[in-house]
């Protein structure tokens, strides 16, 4: 009975998922590099945003590394947004040479409704890190908080410092893990089906349901590849985060029938 419900809804409604192995998204990464080389023009411009954003996190908030931490962490939260012109790239990319930069700029008019809306889901989600992350650092440091190049020390764990970093990861985990199954294909579906917001969450949730080996793989490479470009002087993001955008693009071509 339910294989007959689940047939009857439109394919548009209910997306096929297909079952990867835990690899894939290497695959995704190699096809990606094809993206950047093809158009250039999308690595400089959006990698230079990329970097003039996290450049311009450490200089208005330096001053208070709990709040450049959450900000460059809240970059893995709203990134699946932020790329959104990285994913037109790729879209135009399966059926032309070359892609003009100028109309991925304009790529939210595709399905404003629903790609708007979810961004707002998105700002929710960053907003909720951002207080609970405020929060754990107030309960542990209730004087002076230690300065960033401190924290990112190894003098810095000590046993009640690693207790904070345990729970402040954690915290931190929990808001990761909802937005990365919110999204991992979210928005090119929307992008490219002209799907609603909530439909695309749902796929994006079978999509981890039904691969779990691949999407740990995923997450990881997406975490390791974002934190790496941060580390590198904040310069690193500029072709690290492009990289996982156009990935991101071939990982929902990958995924959904």
């Amino acid at each position: 009975m339910a294989e007959t419900l689940d047939e009857a809804i439109p394919a548009a409604l209910n997306p096929r998922v297909r079952d990867l192995p835990w690899h894939t998204p290497f695959i995704w990464l190699r096809r990606a590099l094809g993206d950047v080389r093809a158009t250039p023009t999308g690595l400089i411009f959006y990698g230079g945003a990329f970097v003039a954003m996290g450049w311009c996190i450490r200089r208005l908030f330096g001053y208070a590394p709990e709040h450049t931490m959450t900000l460059i962490t809240g970059f893995l939260i709203a990134g699946p947004f932020l790329c959104l012109g990285l994913y037109e790239i790729s879209r135009r990319h399966e059926t032309v040479a070359r892609v003009k930069l100028l109309p991925t700029l304009t790529a939210l008019r595709a399905n404003p409704a629903g790609i708007g809306l979810f961004a707002i889901v998105l700002a929710l989600l960053v907003a909720g890190w951002m207080r609970v992350s405020v929060v754990v650092f107030a309960l542990f440091f209730t004087e002076n908080v230690p300065d960033l190049k401190l924290i990112l020390s190894p003098h810095f764990l000590t046993e009640e410092n690693t207790t904070f970093l345990a729970v402040w990861l954690g915290s931190g985990a929990v808001f990761a893990l909802l937005a990365f199954a919110m999204s991992v294909v979210a928005i090119p579906v929307m992008l490219d089906r002209d799907a609603d917001t909530f439909t695309a969450i749902f796929a994006s949730v079978r999509v981890c349901l039904a691969n779990p080996a691949c999407m740990l793989t995923w997450g990881t490479l997406i975490v390791l590849l974002t934190l790496a470009g941060f580390a590198l002087w904040g310069v690193g993001v500029a072709f690290t985060v492009p990289l996982v955008g156009h990935a991101t693009w071939h990982a929902y071509r990958a995924l959904i029938e």
